[in-house]
């Protein structure tokens, strides 16, 4: 059975509730568009299933980013991927992409509750896009230059015994 986590903002009018079968914050993301809308070192996303996500309190405060991708260059264009965000206080909550339907992603700072798991060892990635200036997590991390190859949220879970039926 999968866990359900429940979620929220930080000012509290959006409240929500979704199933995931990998929720284990194990991959930071240092790219521009997780360092720009999600904060300093970048953004942690989980998997969760998507027809699962109910808005309990809220839905009105509910607002979508389409990021820029490759912005102030020739291929410059708006990715595909919704980042779901609350209207009022700007806290980062889920992730949706039409390319995966069945998913989506939670960012792993809106989660309340159950707690979530410290990975034994975090997988950062895109440190091609990081500034110098942004540090990686202190302890044990595999550091990507891009994206973590073919390993998917499932898969990683999967392999690592964290996979919840």
């Amino acid at each position: 059975m999968p866990v359900q986590l429940h979620g929220s903002c930080h000012c509290g009018k959006v409240r929500f509730r979704v199933d995931s079968h990998t929720p284990v914050p194990y991959q930071l993301c240092a790219c521009s568009i997780c360092r720009k809308v999600g904060g300093y070192g970048g953004s942690v996303n989980l998997g969760a299933v998507f027809k699962s996500l109910e808005v309990y309190r809220g839905v009105e405060y509910v607002k979508v980013y389409n990021a820029v991708l490759d912005r102030d260059t020739e291929r410059e264009g708006r990715v595909s991927s919704e980042r779901c965000f609350c209207g009022e206080c700007s806290s980062m909550l889920w992730l949706w992409d039409k390319q995966w339907p069945e998913l989506c992603h939670p960012f792993a700072s809106a989660i309340d509750s159950p707690e979530l798991k410290t990975p034994e060892t975090m997988v950062c990635v895109k440190g091609d896009s990081k500034p110098t200036w942004v540090r990686w997590p202190e302890g044990s991390k595999k550091v990507c230059e891009g994206y973590n190859g073919e390993v998917s949220i499932e898969v990683w879970h999967k392999e690592n015994g964290e996979w919840v039926p």
